[in-house]
């Protein structure tokens, strides 16, 4: 499990990819997820800085910025070797 702040965790195997929010068609994807019942916003009411695909077709907002998530994947990779 990846911490994404806040206490909030998620699949890490599920990662799909991890984004910046503020290019146009990333807005619009978080619209669209929104609106299907597939975005999961785990931002705790703060600004969001990352938005994470996964798999399943769920779009999670997260409040951490891109590199800090980045960096928790890398640290558990080296954690299993």
């Amino acid at each position: 499990m990846l911490n994404i702040g806040y206490g909030n965790m998620i699949a890490e195997g599920r990662i799909i990819s991890i984004v910046n929010p503020d290019a146009a068609p990333v807005k619009r994807l978080i619209q669209e997820a929104k609106d299907s019942g597939r975005a999961i916003d785990a931002t705790c009411g703060r600004k969001t800085r990352a938005v994470i695909i996964m798999d399943s077709g769920h779009v999670v907002l997260s409040s951490l910025i891109t590199e800090t998530i980045s960096a928790r994947i890398n640290e558990g990779e080296d954690d299993n070797e």
